[in-house]
């Protein structure tokens, strides 16, 4: 099963408790260097995919190779590979910005110069401060720290940005974007669809514990589900038409009469992931009243 391409490779996975199948078959690679968004609400099954990636949980079922080893037998030489960042970590709120990161890269066996990385994640300034008295962006910033002071091949980031405000989360983008131009492989969890379109090159969608949706941000979903909506009013009513030349389409309008409160919607990735989920789920529906 092994491609060098790739960094992670998953087929048929599976993982149950007792008549409960949490994951249900899932299959997909993930490419060395890109970054990928594995999605899907809560109790979908993304957590213990990814538990399974890091080797924290064993699987029922299938095969899963990452950076070429199998996470069920891997060692701690495999382990010093991967990075990576979770909801809540357990820093040492006592120690500083500094003594923390230097006591973990003695962790691993070709760390990052700490400077370098405390300069990364934008925390000069606050080296010397205990950890502490950090705002939460600025320690959810140490956390990606001790996530790639190891210089990892492969970085897992669950929900990263969870609590940020506006602009931190687009600094944390552009950290990200420079740590994925280093080459490194990042598998980034979400419940923030814009996120996802800005950082992801491909993403998976799961549901009831099956994968969905595969592929580049911008072809998930049908072509059905791409195909951009004109909405406009007419005679006080309001009207939608989905049409593959929505600027040929506002022009026969206009021609048969000026069109009040014209606008062309183009679906996004939030639109496009809420239809997945609900078409999943009517199908789970129809699947359940018929057995």
């Amino acid at each position: 099963m092994t491609d060098n391409s790739n960094a992670v490779e998953v087929r048929g996975l599976r993982k149950t408790y007792g008549a409960f199948a949490a994951v249900d078959g899932v299959t997909f690679d993930i490419r060395r260097g890109e970054t990928f968004a594995l999605l899907g609400p809560n109790g979908a099954g993304k957590s213990t995919t990814i538990e399974i990636l890091e080797g924290y949980r064993d699987r029922t079922g299938g095969e899963v190779r990452v950076l070429g080893e199998d996470p069920q037998r891997a060692g701690i030489p495999w382990k010093a590979r991967l990075g990576i960042v979770l909801q809540n970590t357990g820093e040492s709120p006592n120690a500083t910005v500094r003594e923390q990161l230097s006591h973990f890269a003695g962790y691993y066996p070709r760390p990052r110069d700490v400077d370098e990385v405390i300069a990364a994640v934008g925390l000069e300034e606050k080296a010397g401060t205990r950890i502490r008295k950090l705002s939460g962006g600025q320690r959810r910033r140490v956390d990606v720290a001790l996530g790639i002071i190891g210089r990892p091949e492969l970085l897992f980031l669950d929900e990263p940005t969870t609590g940020f405000d506006p602009e931190a989360r687009r600094q944390f983008w552009q950290l990200i974007r420079s740590l994925k131009d280093e080459g490194t492989t990042i598998l980034l969890t979400t419940h923030y669809l814009d996120e996802a379109a800005q950082l992801g090159d491909r993403a998976g969608v799961i549901a009831n514990g099956r994968l969905v949706a595969l592929g580049r941000i911008d072809e998930l979903g049908d072509a059905q589900s791409r195909v951009p909506i004109v909405r406009w009013r007419e005679a006080g009513v309001l009207r939608e038409e989905r049409t593959t030349t929505p600027g040929t389409f506002v022009a026969r309008l206009a021609a048969a009469g000026e069109p009040e409160s014209v606008e062309i919607v183009r679906p996004s990735l939030e639109d496009i992931y809420l239809t997945l989920i609900a078409e999943h789920s009517a199908e789970r529906a129809h699947e359940g009243a018929a057995a």
